[in-house]
């Protein structure tokens, strides 16, 4: 199918996209069907995941980290971050043959957090109340509509630190360094490109040229080529990004149209 679809010929490089937050099912699914099938081309002898994101949900991200790894094991990956790759982005880049980033691009935030707005407070002040029926105890542990309990705090908090220290791990064992040196890199806080370089969380500072040169050589190619492809995108998602831009736009003309009318009437 990919072949088809591509007309790819042999001997090439393949360039794929991760950009926006991560953990939309449906862009998920077909990302990582996207990279079994590179996975299983033999013809694709090297592949450029070029990055801009800042993580994103947790069961996702390791998801796609898996499925690079996979073809880590079989081809060569670079994982080329050309503004953000943070958090959940971090971990799939980890996952990568090797890891270039331009050098003002943000690396890391190794960490897991968790947030939600509470509502209570607000929804009291207009007379508002939520009534909940539940069966388990802490079926409603996450709710907006009241304060948290004690153990409900501890309970979250446990989740949390599972998530993490399966990050450091993964982390730790994709970029072969010794998971007490990743802990004291992973407090959440983000590098520079070089910073990140220095802490061994990449391999080299350049751009998507750079990435290209390094598959080039790792694959042994004698010929420079490359194409690009993205995950398939499904009507309804082309639909409506089609339909936000519109809106964009005609929100764009019709705040500038009232500013070249203000500024008509102060001249």
């Amino acid at each position: 199918m990919l072949d088809k679809l591509l007309n790819i010929n042999p001997d090439r490089i393949v360039v794929t996209e991760l950009f926006g937050a991560i953990g939309q099912p449906a862009r998920t699914t077909e990302m990582v069907r996207m990279l079994r099938a590179i996975e299983e081309n033999k013809r694709i002898r090297a592949l450029i995941i070029d990055i801009d994101s800042p993580g994103g949900a947790a069961g996702p991200s390791e998801y796609l980290h898996n499925a690079v790894a996979r073809i880590a094991k079989k081809k060569p990956v670079i994982a080329f971050v050309r503004g953000t790759g943070a958090s959940g982005a971090y971990m799939i880049a980890a996952a990568a043959t090797r890891v270039v980033a331009v050098p003002m691009a943000i690396v890391g935030s190794i960490g897991v957090i968790s947030m939600r707005p509470m509502l209570y407070d607000a929804l009291g002040k207009i007379g508002v109340r939520m009534e909940v029926t539940k069966a388990g105890r802490l079926k409603d542990m996450f709710s907006s509509f009241r304060e948290p309990t004690e153990e409900e705090r501890v309970k979250e908090q446990a989740l949390l630190d599972g998530f993490y220290e399966r990050f450091v791990d993964i982390v730790a064992a994709a970029r072969k360094m010794p998971r007490e040196r990743m802990r004291e890199l992973a407090t959440g806080e983000v590098f520079t490109a070089p910073q990140a370089k220095d802490n061994g969380l990449i391999d080299e500072l350049g751009d998507l040229d750079t990435a290209i040169d390094l598959a080039q050589s790792l694959a042994q190619l004698p010929e420079r080529k490359v194409t690009y492809i993205r995950p398939h995108r499904s009507l309804r998602d082309r639909l409506l990004n089609n339909v936000s831009m519109g809106l964009v736009d005609s929100l764009a003309w019709a705040v500038e149209e009232r500013l070249l009318e203000r500024r008509v009437r102060l001249a």
